[in-house]
């Protein structure tokens, strides 16, 4: 009973501020009829975009209350583009419209509805004090106990009435959401454009990284593999004649060989580190915390095996992270923490330096926030300055 009262109450004053909200509505309706009725003339065009987007201001209160009402925040439906062009203007108009008749009507009658109940049934109950009787709340005399039982029902009906306000403030809520809500699929579309825009960075960075491989065996190994064989060459012709030379020459040939695998060894790590397939995630982590000029320790809570290619993101996210900590934080310490579930990886990076680091100074946490969200990640910085920096990274691993 206690909670159908609460539940009551909360109705009705949600009904009841809408009538408040239904005056402004009306208002700002006629504000904006005025502003498109002058725009037939010409004078209301540059004041429109402004005039839209203004209204949006107050009808964020409503999206607010509304979203407390049923349970969930609602999304602001509005787009990136002029007021004009965007589809939820003109839904902003027809709530303004509804709202300013059904608000006030659906308000007016939570206000009367209780107050003309209890008047009913007390004019029932003391009509006899009053000599001649008393006029009811809907116009008909009370002069006698029948019509004073017929005013103490419908009293009482009155205010059964009222009971419906929790599920009319939903329904009116629900109106709200569809209208200043997103619309149906909107959601959906919104995460297409993003995965859109995801994939396009990663074909970009892919791109690059080819480009990259390409320009390290073109410049590093086909350089000296081509030295080799022209060594090689010279060597066959002089062994006959000089193969004291021919032999010199087939030790620079071996060297550059060796030198060729070096570099080839090294092009072959930055696709896939060994020791990704050798020793796992967590031991190639601990690899490159062992190996960075800042002591670094791992903690690693959660050492289940995942896709191979989202550890080689991890690993790579861990080794560029590590690489900006040791060129620009100034940091004694830092830590690596790897924990997660079996459909995501987290990784907690943190460490006391200088702090104050900034995406867009090209100091390599772009390249890891495309990385992250190549894979549908995501990332969050926070480095103030004084320190200290902590990067997380949170990446699914489900399929």
């Amino acid at each position: 009973m206690k909670n159908r009262l609460r539940s009551w109450w909360s109705g009705l004053r949600y009904l009841l501020v809408g009538a408040a909200t239904s005056f402004l509505a009306l208002l700002l309706f006629f504000a904006m009829a005025i502003v498109l009725a002058t725009c037939l003339i010409g004078v209301g065009i540059p004041a429109l975009p402004v005039a839209l987007k203004l209204i949006r201001y107050p009808l964020r209160f409503e999206r607010r209350r509304a979203g407390r009402r049923l349970g969930e925040p609602i999304a602001e439906p509005y787009a990136n583009v002029s007021p004009i062009r965007d589809p939820a203007s003109l839904r902003d108009l027809a709530w303004l419209a509804s709202h300013a008749v059904v608000g006030f009507i659906v308000g007016v009658l939570a206000f009367s509805l209780p107050l003309g109940g209890l008047r009913q049934i007390l004019t029932g109950v003391f009509w006899w004090l009053v000599p001649g009787g008393i006029q009811s709340s809907l116009e008909f005399m009370v002069n006698s106990w029948p019509s004073a039982a017929l005013c103490v029902f419908s009293g009482l009906v009155m205010i059964a009435l009222t009971f419906w306000a929790s599920p009319l403030a939903r329904w009116q809520a629900l109106a709200t959401r569809a209208l200043l809500g997103p619309r149906p699929g909107a959601s959906l579309t919104d995460r297409v454009v993003e995965l859109t825009a995801t994939r396009a960075a990663a074909l970009e960075a892919h791109g690059a990284e080819l480009r990259r491989l390409e320009r390290d065996l073109h410049d590093g190994t086909q350089a000296r593999l081509s030295a080799v064989v022209l060594q090689l060459g010279v060597a066959d012709q002089l062994f006959e004649g000089n193969p004291a030379k021919a032999r010199e020459l087939l030790g620079k040939a071996q060297d550059a060989a060796t030198e060729a695998l070096a570099e080839l060894r090294t092009v072959v790590r930055s696709i896939h580190p060994p020791l990704l397939t050798d020793r796992g995630l967590d031991g190639a982590i601990t690899a490159l915390a062992d190996r960075c000029a800042v002591p670094c320790t791992v903690d690693v809570r959660s050492s289940a095996r995942r896709p191979a290619a989202v550890e080689a993101a991890v690993y790579f996210i861990v080794a560029e992270t590590l690489a900006n900590v040791t060129k620009h934080s100034g940091a004694e310490q830092a830590s690596i923490t790897l924990d997660g579930t079996i459909d995501t990886l987290r990784i907690h990076i943190r460490d006391d330096g200088r702090g104050g680091a900034d995406e867009s100074q090209g100091s390599g946490l772009a390249g890891i926030r495309k990385r992250a969200e190549a894979f549908d990640g995501t990332v969050t910085l926070t480095s103030p300055p004084g320190g200290p920096t902590v990067l997380e990274v949170e990446l699914p691993c489900g399929s």
